[in-house]
């Protein structure tokens, strides 16, 4: 009997956990017998805090898959997390020894940090899944500094639980030279798997983004859609710099859908900078189970990645979210796989530069193949999203590493 302890760095509720964990979990409980048992750690954030009510709710909902959750509360760096660090190291040590724990399974090098230990401690084979540089990655968004000592830990943790890892899944092809020349890893069992995407949440249908147009009065508009953060590891200002570029050539053809959580003041200023008619852009929060609405009604998306070194070796998730949904994407270049599957398969555009000349091209690469028939290109873009991004992926490799 195989059970496992799968580790995250993530809140419950945060999308990362429920769609990017929780469907993965999910295809490996149906790879282990029936009486195996998951379990599964998230580190809590008050941001994201559930009444005792929801937790009960959600624990004894996946407890009848047995699937079990362990709830750590998250504190920021410091003395203090260090301290319950090293209680949760205990406790997750006492766990491994009562269950019977056969693998650490490790969501990302920072929760792969701590499965580094546990395997120490424990000798059990550990696995790390979304294998990416997260230390450099931080150092890039400007987050930390390459002389801290934040950096300085988790980059020597990413080296340490790379050599220590007995299985990597990577989300992309370049991550394994990355390792190599970083870390001074290599591996006997190297998986690539990208952000997958359920295929039969997120599907274009013609009819439905017929009428959703007819209804929201979008008949005879280019609806851009972005969904995400602004600032970090994403563009802000140039965010802004494409729309005004998108707004001059549409003109009031152009309607964009800007589905983030950033402060509408902020956005409401940095539109007015950049003299975009007010009506063209509507800024909301929306659900991440709401967002399939909005990509119903677009003939486009954007992902504004900041095209730094670390974010070739990531994956987003909204490129396969876009594809899923037939739509063409204006990337930056360089990011993961994407921008090179974007350029070979004629799926959108890539940005060389960050200028107003590129912002151009990409406009009016897009409205030349908005002009053919739009359904047949929304199903030649779910196809390359099938393709790249369907869960048969994790399926393959989560059958071979434990069934």
């Amino acid at each position: 009997m195989k059970n496992i302890l799968i580790l995250t760095y993530w809140s419950y509720k945060d999308a990362l956990i429920q769609t990017y964990t929780l469907p993965y979990v999910k295809v490996i409980r149906k790879q282990l017998p029936l009486e195996s048992k998951i379990f599964l750690l998230t580190i809590e954030q008050n941001r994201f805090k559930m009444t005792k009510r929801e937790w009960i709710l959600e624990k004894e909902k996946l407890a009848k898959e047995n699937i079990y959750l362990i709830r750590f509360q998250y504190n920021h760096f410091g003395v203090k997390m260090g301290l319950r660090l090293i209680a949760l190291l205990y406790s997750l040590f006492q766990l491994i020894k009562k269950e019977n724990i056969s693998f650490i399974h490790a969501w990302c090098t920072p929760a792969g940090a701590l499965g580094y230990l546990l395997s120490i401690l424990t000798r059990k084979p550990l696995i790390i899944d979304s294998y990416e540089p997260h230390a450099e990655s931080m150092v890039e968004n400007g987050t930390w500094g390459k002389s801290g000592f934040k950096f300085k830990l988790l980059f020597w943790l990413e080296k340490k639980q790379s050599h220590r890892a007995k299985t990597v899944i990577a989300l992309t092809k370049g991550m394994k030279e990355y390792a190599q020349q970083k870390y001074n890893a290599t591996f006997n069992n190297y998986y690539i798997k990208p952000a997958l995407v359920d295929l039969n949440q997120f599907n274009h249908e013609e009819e439905l983004y017929v009428r959703l147009r007819k209804e929201k009065q979008l008949t005879d508009k280019i609806v851009c859609v972005y969904a995400g953060k602004l600032g970090g590891i994403y563009l802000e200002k140039e965010v802004f710099d494409f729309f005004k570029t998108a707004s001059n050539f549409w003109g009031d053809r152009l309607k964009i859908f800007l589905l983030t959580d950033k402060n509408k003041e902020e956005i409401d200023d940095l539109i007015q900078q950049k003299e975009i008619p007010k009506e063209c852009i509507e800024a909301k929060f929306v659900n991440h189970e709401e967002i399939q609405d909005y990509y119903q009604l677009a003939d486009f998306a954007i992902n504004p990645v900041k095209p730094v070194p670390s974010k070739r070796y990531c994956t987003s998730i909204k490129d396969g979210e876009y594809w899923a949904m037939g739509l063409p994407v204006v990337i930056t270049k360089n990011i993961s796989d994407d921008s090179e599957i974007i350029q070979q398969e004629n799926i959108g555009y890539v940005l060389q530069k960050l200028t107003n000349e590129e912002y151009l091209k990409a406009c009016k690469k897009i409205n030349s193949m908005l002009k053919g028939d739009r359904n047949k290109l929304s199903k030649s873009i779910s196809f390359i999203a099938h393709k790249y991004r369907g869960y048969h992926i994790a399926n393959i490799i989560y059958k071979e590493i434990y069934s």
